[in-house]
């Protein structure tokens, strides 16, 4: 089996990049599919070891996991196309999502719509869940990471750094418990193959290379910021837009759930750039569109300019408001993946930190199952008063959308027992929401 060329890879990135629903849990699982078990590129333990290193990055993940991989196949410039393509339909897509809200605040056709479309990526999710947890969840003390990291999360709201830092640190002191366990199941892929006899020159580290990363990076990621801020001045809407979303790109540890509380005090408390409830508005714009679900701080950042457009109409200020947001938020995650990527190849055989990185495996198990029950609570029943439960908060069973769950229901048994691509299903769960709206209000 030959390598695949750079733009034989960039079609494979484009497609995944354009059916990348579902969130992290959804867009790592497509990516296992694809990139491990369909075209073998890359092995199981070396994927989970990107994976691993890419939690603990702050940013989107799978956008993450993207570049990595794509820059072991084709060094910098494939981690490029890879994590550009990932985002580029997502970007494109929530743009014009964006600018449909700030014109029409009621939509009822792409509410209908996105009532489908919601209860398929609920399937999509589901599905991750299992097929990962049956390939990281080796053992019982990976099984339980994974279950006290739920748990941690889920009832106890910790702050994510912490959780992967105490499941590290579980690694660490039980090494011997998250050893690896060769062969891996794709010892034939290609990635592994190419690496076998030693890591090439892209992925060798060298400080000379991670300065020269430096260099160019920050410059790029930070640039803007310091454009804007003598441009427009400190106080304006493109400075702060910059200068916030850059912090938020450092501190964003757990994705767009663990971000969305703090971003949207910030934006509706502190700056004034959303109305209470538009940030939730946004986050179900941004769960049903491809890419990662950190899109929903381009969809705060175009608000933001279209509200505050100065001497530029609405709509371009919105625009121009989102793609710099993406590009602080994006940045830095090429700069994480192109410094650390080569420290990260180095130390794969290194039992400490390949068991720290094991462990840290297992607690993602838990962390996008804690991210699957919230976006199921979200989806499955109509927000109301919650049934309070010490630190469990739980919604009324009477609140249940039958809809929702049965379209849900047919999607995991089309996805997971009778194999339905993701595409037709989302397709069919957007048409079935159309038609049940419609048939419950047909005026």
């Amino acid at each position: 089996m030959s390598p695949p060329t750079l733009r034989e890879a960039a079609r494979v990135w484009a497609r995944i990049g354009l059916l990348s629903f579902g969130g992290p849990a959804g867009q790592i699982a497509m990516m296992h599919r694809e990139l491990v078990e369909n075209r073998r590129w890359i092995g199981e333990a070396r994927f989970l070891h990107a994976l691993s290193y890419c939690m603990v990055l702050p940013g989107p993940e799978a956008q993450q996991l993207a570049t990595y991989v794509g820059w072991l196949l084709h060094g910098r410039r494939g981690g490029l196309v890879a994590g550009g393509l990932f985002i580029l339909p997502g970007v494109l897509v929530m743009l014009g999502l964006s600018a449909l809200y700030t014109l029409y605040h009621q939509a009822p056709l792409t509410a209908a719509l996105f009532h489908g479309v919601k209860a398929a990526v609920l399937a999509v999710v589901a599905d991750a869940v299992i097929r990962l947890g049956r390939r990281a969840l080796r053992g019982g003390p990976a099984v339980a990471v994974a279950g006290l990291a739920f748990v941690a999360l889920a009832v106890g709201h910790l702050p994510f750094p912490l959780v992967i830092l105490a499941a590290a640190g579980i690694g660490m002191a039980a090494r011997r418990a998250f050893a690896p366990q060769p062969p891996e199941a794709t010892a034939d892929a290609l990635v592994d193959q190419r690496l076998a006899t030693g890591l090439p020159p892209h992925a060798q580290p060298s400080r000379h290379r991670a300065l020269g990363t430096l260099a160019l990076w920050l410059p790029l990621w930070l640039g803007p910021l310091a454009a804007l801020r003598l441009a427009t001045g400190a106080d304006s809407v493109w400075t702060h837009i910059a200068q916030f979303f850059s912090g938020m790109a450092v501190v964003t540890f757990g994705g767009a759930y663990a971000a969305l509380a703090y971003v949207a005090q910030a934006a509706v408390s502190g700056y004034g750039w959303l109305a209470p409830g538009e940030m939730v508005d946004g986050l179900g714009l941004a769960e049903t569109t491809p890419g990662p679900l950190v899109l929903v701080l381009q969809h705060v950042g175009f608000l933001a300019a279209a509200r505050d457009p100065g001497v530029l109409p609405p709509l371009l200020a919105g625009v121009l408001g989102g793609l710099l947001t993406s590009w602080v938020t994006f940045a830095p995650c090429f700069l994480w993946v192109f410094l650390g990527g080569p420290y990260v190849e180095r130390v794969r055989t290194n039992p400490t930190i390949t068991a720290a990185l094991a462990a840290i495996t297992a607690a993602v198990v838990g962390v996008i199952l804690n991210l699957g029950v919230w976006f199921g609570l979200h989806v499955l029943f109509r927000g109301s008063q919650p049934l309070i439960l010490g630190p469990v908060t739980l919604p009324l069973p009477t609140d249940l959308d039958g809809d929702a769950a049965l379209l849900a229901i047919v999607a995991f048994i089309a996805l997971n027992r009778f194999k339905v691509g993701l595409l037709p299903v989302l397709g069919v769960c957007a048409v079935a929401g159309v038609a049940m709206v419609w048939l419950t209000c047909p005026s």
